[in-house]
Order: structure tokens, then sequence, then C-alpha cells
């Protein structure tokens, strides 16, 4: 169950914890965003020096820096299955939020079309489409899934929709909904789907289905502000682009601007060049391992993760299996990713977080994972219990909003990285004492241990939002 041959930075970090020790950092964070691979840091110091505008400049560095950024482009076209001489245009954006908020301007809804989507989306593929259109939503069962028969009939309740908006994994509990099988019947209606490949990408190869795809180079190890959009041409060549600036034009007067082809037209001002480097050095690195390596790794260490988590007295999982059997909930952990979300009985999410992390060197994330709708569900919080959230958050006071913990694993997770986690979390449910008193700041819900331990005074105490804010 070692890592695939594919070396992170930072693979080696220790961390202080709280009784003096210095133990290596377990990041078992990595749905948040993964550390570089060491061959996208290698790549970027050696573009460094060739660093230039692009498509700006007849300089020979201009030009290295030019081939550069559209090498990149034609990674992603590789990586999505779509060819560089096909119809999909690839736009490089900072992310997957910025790329739907994107598509969500370049598709020109009216207020009254409606876009259909699902409770277990993360808030990039929720909250934009509510500024541009009306919302219809598959709701999802109890372990958190839905079927294609759930999506037809939302599709077929009413106003046929303009578009289909789907994750391709959950973010929350890595759970995969049937993509290819829901594209078929959205497309049977005359209905594109976008598909947020954010969580899907690092792990598993992209549909073809989708008509819209969004992902980030951030969780594809390239943490360097990259991502990207890919559509049919025809949605981006005619119309205003979402940014309007240099780069995107053929002429300008004062009165009258000539837009250019796409994808340039969607690229105004001076693109990140080194992220876009670093997006398809990373995209091209995962191509070379396989995804049958990616795969094997990662279905080894979320049966590992959610056996363990499973078994423990105390510890909830949340998400697919969670009432089953062992055998079908080793059944559910295989047709997921290595995401497990859980909580601790009788302990605040942000304890276990903070206790994890100050006396184990443990990282993993806490809250909502940027996915409300989809956490309260699976949590059983109520209307009642969402009101009661409402007016405390209103007040300014975060120390109770509902949430839970998340581990998660990618290339560089290894076994004995999970059974350290569950070696931890024994002993906090087995009742083992903190070593100092941890305080809860009530403006952000987190908890921070007292004391002046090296790494852990007051000193080190970070400013800024809560970590579960999302």
């Amino acid at each position: 169950m070692e890592p695939p041959g594919a070396p992170l930075v930072g693979a080696d970090l220790v961390v202080p914890c709280l009784d003096g020790t210095d133990r290596p950092y377990r990041d078992l964070d990595c749905a948040a965003s993964t550390p570089a691979l060491q061959v996208v840091a290698d790549t970027v110091n050696e573009f460094l020096p060739w660093y230039s505008s692009v498509h700006r400049g007849a300089g020979y560095k201009s030009r290295r820096a030019t081939a550069a950024y559209e090498g990149a482009r034609e990674s992603v076209h590789r990586f999505s299955g779509r060819p560089v001489d096909g119809d999909d245009v690839v736009v490089l954006v900072r992310n997957t939020t910025e790329a739907i908020n994107h598509l969500a301007y370049r598709l020109r809804l009216a207020p009254d079309d409606v876009v259909v989507t699902t409770v277990v989306e993360h808030h990039a593929n929720l909250l934009p489409w509510a500024r541009v259109a009306q919302r219809r939503w598959v709701e999802c069962g109890t372990d958190g899934t839905f079927g294609v028969d759930d999506v037809v009939a939302v599709l077929d309740d009413g106003q046929r929709p303009a578009l289909l908006a789907l994750t391709g994994a959950s973010n929350v509990t890595g759970w995969l909904p049937p993509v290819e099988e829901i594209c078929q019947e959205a497309h049977a209606r005359g209905i594109p789907v976008l598909l947020d490949a954010a969580q899907l990408a690092p792990h598993r190869a992209l549909p073809l289905g989708p008509d819209f795809l969004a992902f980030s180079g951030h969780k594809l190890y390239a943490p360097f502000g990259a991502g990207a959009l890919i559509g049919p041409r025809s949605v981006f060549e005619h119309g205003d682009p979402f940014l309007a600036g240099g780069g995107a034009v053929d002429l300008v007067d004062l009165d009258e601007v000539i837009w250019t082809e796409p994808p340039d037209r969607e690229e105004a001002g001076s693109p990140n060049v080194i992220g876009a480097v670093a997006f398809g050095v990373a995209m091209d690195e995962l191509g070379r391992i396989g995804w049958e390596a990616i795969g094997a790794h990662e279905a080894a260490l979320s049966a590992r993760l959610h056996d363990g988590l499973r078994a423990m007295d105390g510890v909830r999982v949340l998400g697919p299996g969670r009432a089953a059997a062992a055998a079908a909930a080793a059944a559910a952990a295989a047709e997921s990713l290595a995401v497990a979300p859980f909580t601790v009985d009788g302990m605040h999410h942000a304890l276990v977080a903070a206790r994890l992390s100050a006396e184990f060197g443990i990282g993993v994330r806490h809250g909502c994972f940027c996915a409300h709708p989809y956490l309260l569900r699976l949590l059983g919080v109520g209307p009642a219990g969402v009101a009661e959230a409402r007016a405390a958050i209103q007040r300014g006071d975060r120390s109770a909003i509902p949430g839970a913990l998340r581990a998660s694993c990618g290339l560089g997770t290894s076994g004995e990285d999970v059974d350290a986690l569950l070696d931890a979390l024994r002993a906090l449910v087995g009742g083992a004492p903190a070593p100092v008193a941890y305080v809860q700041d009530a403006v952000t819900g987190d908890f921070w241990p007292q004391g002046d331990s090296r790494g852990w005074g007051h000193g080190d105490r970070p400013a800024g939002a809560a970590c579960a804010r999302g």
C-alpha cells in the first residue's frame, strides 16, 4: 500500500506537537488541496528563467513562454480526452469556482430558465446558478446518494432545463455518481451537462459524456492557481466574454470592440503562465502513472480507512454504506474515493481536528466542507437546527455550527498514514486526556491549545477566518 512512484514536495515534513516531539506530518486533507508533485516544482523552476508575456511579444523568451502556455492547454485536451483539433475549447482559469462562474455568464441564461443541480454539490456548483436562473434540485437519500431515476424525475418535472449541473465525485463523501448514464438521459432530452470534476480529476479518468467540464490544479498536485473550463466552441464564439480587457480583442475603438476567437477571447489580461505550466505537467504526470495504478492504491487506502473507522465504537461514518453490514460497507468504499467524513460521539468536530493536529501531527478537514446543504442532510440537521445555527452566526457566534471531520487520501498517502489516524482516534475515543486545555474562539469556532509549547504558543496562532468556514 505504498504510494505510486510520484514524489511529492514536503513528503518528509515533521511538525511540532504539544509534548515537544516532532512527528511526521500525516496529510489526510488531500480533498481540499494536494501538495505539489516534485516534477511540477522542478519544471516550474526550470521554466522561471524563460517566464515572459504570452501572445504579446516576438522576443525569444516570449515565444518560449507562449509555447509553454499553449502546451499546457494541449495537456488539458489530452487529459480530458478531448482532441486538440476537435470542437471543444479549453479556457484556462484560476480554479473550478471561476470556471463555473465563467460558464454561468457565457450561457446567457434568462431569469426564468431552469438549471437542475443536486443537493450533493459543492457551493461552487450551487451559488453561481442562483444568480442567473431558477434551480430545481435532485435530492439525496439518507445515505447521501441518488440514482439515475432520481435525476430523470427532476429533469422531467416541468419546464425543460437549460442545463444539468452535476458533480463527478462528492468532495464530502467521495461518492461517485453514475455520470455517463445520467448524461445519456439528459442528452436524450436535449439537455447539456456540466460536470464539476474538481474532486474527480485527480482520481479517475474524466468521462466523455458531459458537454462541459470544470476542474482545478490545486487538487491535482499543481498548487499554482490554474484550472480549466472545457466546452463546445459554439458557446464561446459569440457575445462578449466573462472578462473584458487586453488579449481578448482584435480591434478596439472608443465606441466599438471586435472580440477575437476563442479561447483567447475568454482569457483577457496577462494569464497565470506559471500556473498553466504547473497544471499541464501535473496532468501529464498523472497520465504517466496511469489510472490503474492510482485506482488500485486508493482502493486499498479507502478500504483500510473505512473499515477502521466503521469498526470503532464512538465514531459515525457518514455517507454511503454507513448503516450497512461489513461486506456491503466494503463494497460501498470500493465505489467511492478514499474519502471518509465522520463524527466522534461527545466531541466537537473542531476540537477533534485540533487535537489530531496538536497532539499527533495529523491534518484533517473539519466543518461543512463548502457543501452545507449536503452535510446538513448527512448529519440529520433539520429546519430547527438550521434556524438555530443561522441565528447564532448572525450574532457572530460560530461555536456551534454543525459539522463533521473528513479524512482524505491522495498519491502520497500511505497505509501508515491511515493507521496513524486510526490509532489517534482510538486514543481520543478511549478517553485519552488532553495534555493542556483547549479554548474555543466563538468568532471562528476553532479550538486552540493553551500554553507556550513550541509551534503552539500565542504567537503561532494563525489570524484570519475560521478553519471550518466554507
